[in-house]
């Protein structure tokens, strides 16, 4: 996979500068690319009457103490994320996802990919449909999750029909079970997150079910998360709590800009 940004032509916007959106006009507020390590945000774009999670929770410690605030700082990350996808307008959800899609689908991983894992989208996620069937028309090999009662995921390929999930999670499909290890053959992991730092920490539900993936999948393969513009969070001013079985992402995708992480 490539390291860092991207470089593109003075015609390309696939992957804009801090401040541009992927059409090359200045981003809405709150839109701009955050540094990555130490750059400042406004205030304006912090959430306002929520809690900031100290970067103090982040540190590598021995004690029992320690993993219990970084669990606590995320179980209430989780909490404000969950709230705020609740109060999403649904006639955002259509457009959103259509250019997530677009987003996706100008990346180079995935432009290069002959099969990706991805998944079906819950109600409140950046839908994934548009994606699903523009990869499916283009030829590459879409595989989704089945969720197992072991808190692992197996996998089958993407055929259109999906059925409602067993336990956790988005609709699943219906084709013939893959196994484990079927993320071997992924080109490309597109990955779901309730948020994602600038240094390519990523929060997930809680049940560690892609925590697994990613350690089973060949280093260097890209993995990708997917979330909502205000969902990329500056890392300098409001980190994800990583805990010690977390895995990082390389990029985040959102409807409006895919940001290089790592």
């Amino acid at each position: 996979m490539r390291e860092g940004n991207v470089t593109t032509g003075a015609n390309d916007h696939r992957f804009p500068s801090a401040g541009q959106d992927r059409t090359g006009r200045p981003c809405r507020v709150g839109c701009a690319a955050p540094e990555r390590q130490d750059g400042a945000v406004p205030r304006s774009r912090r959430h306002r009457g929520e809690p900031i999670i100290s970067p103090t929770t982040l540190q590598p410690g021995d004690g029992a103490a320690d993993l219990v605030d970084r669990a606590r700082a995320k179980a209430a990350l989780r909490s404000r994320i969950r709230a705020e996808r609740r109060r999403r307008p649904e006639a955002d959800r259509e457009a959103d996802a259509l250019a997530l899609a677009e987003v996706v689908l100008e990346l180079p991983e995935v432009v290069n990919a002959t099969c990706v894992t991805l998944y079906a989208s819950m109600d409140d996620e950046p839908g994934t449909q548009p994606l699903r069937t523009a990869l499916a028309d283009a030829g590459v090999r879409v595989l989704l999750p089945i969720v197992l009662p072991n808190r692992r995921l197996d996998w089958a390929e993407d055929d259109g029909d999906l059925v409602p999930p067993a336990g956790l999670g988005g609709a699943e499909p219906t084709g013939e079970r893959l196994g484990e290890g079927a993320v071997h053959g992924a080109d490309v992991l597109l990955v779901p997150a309730l948020a994602v730092d600038t240094l390519g920490h990523r929060l997930g539900q809680g049940a560690g079910y892609y925590d697994r993936v990613l350690d089973l999948a060949h280093p260097g393969v890209p993995v990708i998360a997917l979330v909502h513009d205000p969902e990329v969070l500056d890392a300098a001013v409001e980190p994800v709590p990583v805990e010690p079985h977390d895995r990082p992402v390389a990029a985040v995708a959102t409807p409006r800009r895919c940001l290089r992480l790592r």
